[in-house]
């Protein structure tokens, strides 16, 4: 396995009419053996990151290096990366062991090794009965172990994975997440994973890296990024739903929004955002110290509410773990925060405050 190393890599397409950077001095490190993975909103930069590293894609400025070496102007198939698609890319043609068996024999890999290769990948995805199956009498689950088993059986030292269960529904994709874990574990890849799916990243991530309009708002362990976000922008983003938003001020120790105010910690008076995220408001049919808002909305998840408040110009989500609760739309509710978890952000900067 191998060390991956961006540093200060800056991607610019350029077309007749005008100058587009998607990315803008993007560095990080991917640890050997662990997982990084690149979340974000789409046109953030996260897949020309990943292209980039594999040598699909030529950076504008910047260093790439894989173990120490600068890889630059390697050419992708001596990177000794493996990529797995969004779209698995599978030779519609091929059987899944022509499938996996391809890259080697480009590479002029022996006929004896690329058995024996192919057969341990297919043993360690449980694929051994699917290889002369193609790709139109798989299940999409099936497609996607055939996919990574293409990228593994070349045993390279990177995986690089683009978004490879967004095609899947949503019990396969909890499934697959589970073996990609499992396996990770197991072979301690160097893996860089891309993906829009909070859940995913949450739960792959041993580094989640946070980007946004080409650039990297915050990176570190999931839970670092879902408990103290840098900015605004990643507080928003990090969690399902995301962290509510109050725009007020500080004036001696209380946040003052509207006609409602609260005691809040601030080193300084001034205008500020609050963040308060839905599980941490607590929600009450009793008038007490909180703040009195009526219910417009529920989503029922099951075994969780997602409650919507109009609150002025703002619409506050609540999160309630009761079952049993019943709820009626336009009901007068009152709501308080759990004060240590709150969250201040200058809205000049959208930096933590």
């Amino acid at each position: 396995m191998a060390e991956v190393t961006l540093d200060r890599i800056t991607k610019i397409f350029h077309s007749k009419k005008k100058r587009h950077q998607v990315l803008n001095a993007v560095s990080f490190i991917a640890e050997q053996g662990q997982t990084t993975v690149l979340v974000g909103g789409s046109g953030c930069g996260k897949t020309t990151t990943l292209r980039i590293i594999a040598g699909l894609e030529k950076e504008t400025s910047g260093t790439v290096r894989i173990n120490g070496k600068v890889v630059n102007t390697v050419p992708p198939s001596d990177r000794e990366v493996g990529m797995v698609f969004q779209n698995y890319a599978l030779y519609p043609h091929m059987s899944v062991q022509d499938n996996m068996a391809f890259g080697l024999k480009v590479r002029g890999t022996g006929k004896t090794e690329i058995r024996r290769l192919v057969g341990e990948t297919a043993e360690l995805l449980q694929l051994e009965k699917y290889l002369a199956y193609k790709p139109s009498q798989l299940s999409g689950g099936q497609k996607q172990r055939v996919a990574l088993g293409r990228a593994l059986v070349r045993r390279p030292k990177v995986l690089l994975l683009d978004e490879p269960l967004s095609n899947l529904d949503a019990k396969l994709r909890v499934e697959m997440r589970m073996e990609l874990l499992k396996l990770q574990r197991e072979l301690e890849w160097t893996m860089i994973y891309v993906t829009h799916d909070q859940a995913e990243a949450m739960t792959l991530a041993s580094k989640m890296i946070v980007m946004n309009e080409g650039r990297i708002e915050q990176s570190g362990h999931p839970l670092d990024i879902y408990s103290k976000p840098s900015n605004a922008f990643v507080a928003g983003f990090v969690g399902s739903p995301g962290m509510n938003f109050l725009r007020g001020e500080i004036r001696q120790g209380l946040f003052v929004c509207g006609s409602w105010s609260m005691p809040i910690q601030a080193d300084n008076d001034g205008k500020r955002i609050l963040g308060v995220r839905p599980e941490d408001i607590h929600v009450s049919d009793r008038d007490s110290e909180g703040i009195q808002a009526r219910l417009k909305f529920v989503e029922r998840l099951g075994d969780v509410n997602h409650l919507f408040f109009d609150l002025g110009p703002t619409t506050l989500v609540a999160k309630s773990m009761s079952m049993d609760e019943r709820h009626e739309i336009g009901g007068i509710k009152y709501l308080s925060f759990e004060k240590a978890r709150l969250h201040l952000f200058d809205p000049a900067t959208g930096y933590r405050s």
